[in-house]
C-alpha cells in the first residue's frame, strides 16, 4: 500500500478546493440562483456558507485528521481512541457506498461537458438557434453510443490519475488543474464584463429582493451551500487524513468554504451577463448551461472560442471533484484488501462503468423503465432518478448528520481542542454549538423539504 500524505500544504488545498468546486458550483448554483430571486438567494447562500457549511467542513477535517486513515478505517480507529461505539463503522460504509453511487452518475453527466467541449471545437457555436441547441442536447441524450464514449473517457481520466497515487497522480494533476480552473474562470469573467450586460448581472446578483424569499428558498440556499462542498460523504475526511498536523484546520476550512462560494458567485458573474446581453432568461433551469449558453455564445463576438473554453471549465471542475471522490473509494479498498493500488483502481473503474451505464440507458433505451412505479412517490423516476433521489435526499443528509454527531458529541473536548489548536473559548464553543445543534437542525429541515 502506497504512503498517503500530502507533500505540501498547497497540494492539500489544491485537492480540498478541487474536490469542493465541481459542476454544482457552476451549473447548479447559477440556475438555482436564477430561479430563486438572484441577490436574495446569493445573500442567504453566503450566510449559509459561513454559519453552517464552514463549521461542517471543520467537523469533517477534524474527524479525518484525527483518524488519519480511510473513512472506513477511520471509524474503527476513532472507536478505539475516543470510546465510540463500533457501530459508527457503518457510517464509513454508508459514505463509501454513497460516493460510489454518486460518482457513477456524476461521471455520466460530466461526460456531457467533454462531449460539448469536443463538439464546440469541431463545429463552432455560430448563430445557434434555441431549437438547434435543444435538438443538440436531445440528440446527445438519445444516443447511448455518444453518452457512453464521453462517460468512458471521463472514467479513464479519473481512474488514470488516481491509479498513480497521491504524489504522482493527485498532487501533479490537481496541482495544475485546480489553479487552471481559476485562470479559465477569470478569462470568462473578463469576456463577460467586456461583451455581456455586466451591470444588469450585478444588479440581479447583488440587489436583494426579499419579496422573493420564502422558507423553501432559504432551505435551498442552505442545501446548496452545504452539499456543494460535498460534506458528509467522507471525501473531505479522506483529504484531511493526508493533512500535516501543523496545518490549521480552522483556517483551511475557511479558505475552502470561501473559495467554493467565491467560485459559484464568480461563475454567476461570468454567465448571467452573457444571458442578459442576449435577451435570455436566467431562470432556465438545468437547460441554462447546455441550451441557453450555446445560443448566447453563437450570437456573441468570439463565441467560437469562448464556448469551448466554457465547457473545458466545466469538464475540469467535474474532473477535480471526481478524482477526489474516487480516491476516497480506493483508499477504503486499499485499507481493507491490502492489494496494490493499480488493480484496485482498475477493478473499481470497471464497476463504476457498469453502474454508470444504468444512468446512460435511463436517458434513452430505458427511458420508460420505472423500477419503483408501484410506489407513488417514485412512480415517475427512472433508474437515474432513483439514484439521484436516494443520494441527494437520503444518503448525503444522513451522512452530514453523522459527521456532525461524531465531531460534536463523539470526540472528546481535549481531542477537538488539540486538532483545532484552539483554547476552550468563545470561538470553540460557537463551533461546537453549530456541530451539535445547528448543522443537524438545518440538514433535517432540508431533508424534510426535499421529501415533501
Amino acid at each position: 500500500m502506497q504512503q498517503r500524505q500530502w507533500t505540501s500544504t498547497l497540494y492539500f488545498f489544491a485537492a480540498a478546493i478541487g474536490s469542493s468546486v465541481g459542476i454544482s458550483n457552476i451549473w447548479k448554483f447559477t440556475y438555482v440562483a436564477g430561479e430563486n430571486g438572484g441577490g436574495a438567494f446569493v445573500l442567504i447562500y453566503a450566510l449559509a456558507l459561513l454559519c453552517i457549511a464552514m463549521p461542517a467542513v471543520i467537523a469533517e477535517f477534524v474527524i479525518g485528521r484525527r483518524g488519519g486513515q480511510s473513512v472506513v478505517r477511520n471509524m474503527s480507529a476513532l472507536a478505539e481512541k475516543e470510546g465510540l461505539s463500533p457501530r459508527w463503522r457503518l457510517y464509513g460504509w454508508l459514505a463509501a457506498v454513497t460516493v460510489f453511487i454518486a460518482l457513477s452518475f456524476y461521471a455520466v453527466i460530466a461526460g456531457w461537458t467533454i462531449d460539448y467541449f469536443v463538439s464546440s471545437l469541431l463545429k463552432p457555436l455560430e448563430t445557434v438557434t434555441a431549437q438547434e441547441a435543444t435538438a443538440g442536447l436531445d440528440a446527445l441524450l438519445a444516443s447511448p453510443a455518444r453518452m457512453t464514449a464521453s462517460f468512458a473517457a471521463f472514467i479513464i481520466l479519473t481512474a488514470g490519475t488516481v491509479a498513480l497515487g497521491v504524489k504522482n497522480g493527485l498532487e501533479k494533476i490537481l496541482g495544475v488543474m485546480t489553479p487552471g480552473l481559476f485562470v479559465i474562470l477569470g478569462a470568462l469573467l473578463i469576456y463577460a464584463a467586456l461583451y455581456g450586460d455586466f451591470r444588469r448581472a450585478l444588479s440581479f446578483m447583488f440587489v436583494f429582493d426579499f419579496s422573493a424569499v420564502t422558507p423553501t428558498v432559504v432551505l435551498m440556499a442552505f442545501g446548496q451551500a452545504f452539499f456543494s462542498l460535498g460534506v458528509g460523504v467522507g471525501v473531505l475526511m479522506t483529504i484531511a487524513a493526508y493533512m500535516d498536523k501543523k496545518t490549521s484546520i480552522v483556517s483551511s476550512a475557511l479558505i475552502v468554504a470561501a473559495t467554493d462560494g467565491g467560485v459559484a458567485i464568480l461563475a454567476g458573474l461570468a454567465i448571467f451577463p452573457i444571458v442578459f446581453a442576449n435577451g435570455l432568461s436566467p431562470a432556465e433551469g438545468p437547460g441554462l448551461i447546455f441550451v441557453t449558453l450555446p445560443v448566447a455564445f453563437g450570437q456573441m463576438p468570439g463565441g467560437a472560442f469562448v464556448g469551448p473554453l466554457f465547457f473545458l471549465l466545466l469538464a475540469m471542475a467535474a474532473l477535480t471533484s471526481a478524482i477526489t471522490m474516487l480516491e476516497m473509494i480506493i483508499a477504503c479498498l486499499e485499507d481493507l484488501t491490502d492489494l496494490p493500488r493499480l488493480p484496485v483502481t482498475a477493478a473499481t473503474a470497471l464497476f463504476l462503468f457498469a453502474a454508470g451505464m444504468l444512468t446512460v440507458f435511463s436517458y434513452n433505451i430505458w427511458a420508460d423503465v420505472r423500477p419503483l412505479a408501484m410506489i407513488s412517490a417514485f412512480q415517475d423516476k427512472t433508474i437515474f432518478g432513483l439514484f439521484d433521489y436516494f443520494v441527494s435526499n437520503l444518503m448525503m443528509p444522513i451522512g452530514g448528520i453523522c459527521v456532525s454527531i461524531i465531531a460534536g458529541w463523539g470526540l472528546s473536548r481535549a481531542s477537538l481542542l488539540d486538532e483545532l489548536n484552539l483554547k476552550d473559548g468563545a470561538l470553540f464553543r460557537i463551533w461546537l454549538f453549530s456541530a451539535r445543534y445547528a448543522i443537524p437542525a438545518v440538514i433535517t429541515a432540508v431533508f424534510i423539504i426535499n421529501l415533501i
